[in-house]
């Protein structure tokens, strides 16, 4: 048989449908439209957590042994550790009991102070218990997983500290689970102040090989700030309590070609360490109504009985004036017509004087004329 007579096509046992190159073109912008349109407008939200609730009993279940093992250190620790720490422990207690007995006097203080200027009470921030489960597998960020989600009353933006200071936010809540991006994530920043110098500026995570740190942007090469200084929260940003420590100055790098310095600061918190932390309630939430406007009612001067009658009378008198006015002009008017035709006549009578003169003396002459 020629060779040029076979036939090089593929039976169609064979036939896969599109090409490889094809699906690959096809599946990359499939992807593409679905993380834009997840990063825009979180239409993948609802899916991610329902498969976060579905997946919840496997996550459980794959922790269970790193408990137990955790749990059997822990039980498993010698007798000279557990009396050192209770040695420590009840140092800080006393140390506790002096500061709580100080405070209460304070708090006392305080609030005969409010109550002299009338200020309004501060309020209490709420918060629960949560309990770290794991920290998230992407390395480009610092986020922790709490074992406390939706089911618990856990809102989004929630405020996350620890015994030592702040550890970060929620930022994604799921039924069983939430996440919480730490102070050091560079897409957080936290308002603070300054409490030596009352001084307000904004802290943004400054996320490194070593944990990571804050940073102070934005302020002047010659602003007040030294190494030492205490961060804490300014409460203006209505999510975090006022008074929370977030950080401590670490490092000033001030450089003669740039109008701002460089503050690196350590976080207050176990942004590393932590175990339990509190989530509290946001605090535009913990905040009470606003009272609503008062509109005042627009004032009418009352009108009095007196009044009315003094307007009618003068309302008269002006009408009276103008009639007297008027007759007076129309008098004139009238005084003025009779002169004129009173001089007429008298130009009259001058001229009429004459002619009878004349008169008569004719007459006397006909009657001389008769008689001679």
């Amino acid at each position: 048989m020629p060779l040029g007579t076979l036939d090089r096509t593929a039976p169609p046992l064979f036939n896969q449908g599109p090409s490889a190159l094809s699906k690959l073109i096809f599946f990359s912008a499939l992807s593409l439209f679905l993380m834009v349109a997840d990063a825009r407008f979180n239409i993948v939200r609802p899916v991610r957590a329902a498969i976060g609730a579905v997946l919840y009993p496997v996550q459980w279940v794959a922790m269970k042994p790193v408990q137990l093992v955790l749990g059997g250190t822990r039980y498993f620790e010698d007798l000279q550790t557990a009396q050192r720490n209770e040695a420590e422990v009840r140092k800080s207690l006393a140390l506790q009991s002096e500061r709580a007995s100080q405070s209460d006097a304070l708090a006392q203080e305080n609030a005969r102070l409010r109550s002299m200027l009338e200020l309004r009470a501060s309020t209490t921030t709420p918060g629960r218990v949560a309990e770290v489960l794991y920290d998230a597998a992407d390395p480009y960020t610092r986020k922790l997983i709490l074992d406390q989600g939706m089911t618990q009353g856990i809102l989004p933006g929630s405020p996350v500290i620890d015994e030592r200071g702040v550890l970060g936010q929620v930022t994604q809540v799921l039924p069983f689970t939430s996440e919480v991006t730490l102070v050091t994530d560079r897409d957080l920043a936290i308002p603070v102040q300054n409490t030596r110098t009352g001084a307000r500026s904004v802290a943004f995570g400054e996320a490194n090989a070593y944990g990571g740190g804050l940073e102070l942007r934005f302020m002047q090469a010659n602003s007040d700030v030294q190494e030492g200084d205490l961060l804490a929260t300014s409460g203006v940003d209505g999510v975090y309590p006022a008074g929370l420590p977030v950080g401590k100055i670490d490092r000033i790098e001030r450089r003669a070609d740039s109008a701002f310095a460089r503050i690196h600061c350590v976080p207050a918190g176990g942004v590393s360490a932590a175990r339990y932390v509190m989530v509290l309630v946001p605090a535009n939430l913990n905040l009470p109504p606003k009272p609503a406007p008062v509109v005042a009612a627009p004032v009418v001067p009352a009108k009095k009985k007196g009044e009315k009658s003094g307007k009618a009378d003068k309302a008269a008198q002006a009408d009276k004036a103008a009639q007297a006015d008027k007759a007076a002009k129309a008098d004139k008017a009238d005084k003025a017509d009779k002169a004129a035709q009173a001089d007429k006549a008298a130009q009259a009578d001058k001229a009429d004087k004459p002619v009878k003169a004349a008169q008569p003396d004719k007459a006397d002459k006909k009657e001389k004329g008769a008689a001679r």
